[in-house]
């Protein structure tokens, strides 16, 4: 490796697409918890989604590079996709670990509607020895619940979660997914490129 990297913020999901909220959270999240870069991994075959219809690898990897390419604290990684079978998280740690090293600290990236799921997750306590999770607030989402939440995760697994307070942006993929489909504008909700990306290979129609 090239550089040391003590603090990486993790953005892992479908991306499907990617849009300004994903990228306004990991901004955020990097400014305020002071990490030295956040990798966004597209999941190759996510198994919570099985019979979801989710749009090809290679097309949400290509949005997402297109999303950051202006943003050099930005990187996006494949290493979920090119994994055959299902994409489990905890391997993808282990596999993050090995390449980072132990020293380096690992930061998962997410929305706070994401917490109470975290103990359906495969070897979610092996998880929790890994990396702290970064928890986004999301529009109407309740505070005072995800912070019982937390401190029931901290209290019975040990876990370490931090809340970060970021702008509330209301996009969902779902929605941009859905106006695409009939043919609403999708302008502003995703970069321009991305925009004309799904334009020109006619996703979501």
């Amino acid at each position: 490796m090239d550089k040391q990297y003590r603090k990486i913020g993790i953005s892992g999901g479908t991306f499907d697409p990617v849009h300004h909220g994903h990228l306004i959270i990991a901004e955020e999240a990097g400014e305020i918890l002071g990490l030295d870069k956040v990798v966004f991994i597209p999941s190759g075959n996510p198994p919570h989604k099985v019979g979801c219809g989710v749009t090809s690898a290679y097309h949400r990897y290509n949005m997402i590079l297109m999303a950051i390419e202006k943003n050099p604290f930005f990187e996006v990684s494949a290493i979920e996709i090119e994994r055959e079978g299902y994409s489990y998280t905890v391997d993808t740690l282990f596999k993050l670990r090995g390449i980072y090293g132990e020293d380096t600290e690992l930061y998962f990236i997410t929305g706070a509607d994401v917490i109470s799921e975290l103990t359906t997750w495969k070897q979610f306590e092996k998880i929790f020895e890994i990396c702290e999770f970064v928890a986004a607030l999301r529009l109407g989402y309740n505070k005072k619940s995800l912070i019982e939440e937390i401190k029931f995760l901290k209290r019975e697994f040990k876990a370490r979660i931090h809340v970060v307070d970021t702008p509330l942006i209301g996009i969902s993929s779902t929605a941009i997914r859905e106006r695409a489909k009939t043919g609403k504008s999708i302008k502003y909700l995703v970069p321009e490129k991305v925009e004309e990306y799904i334009k020109v290979k006619g996703l979501y129609k």
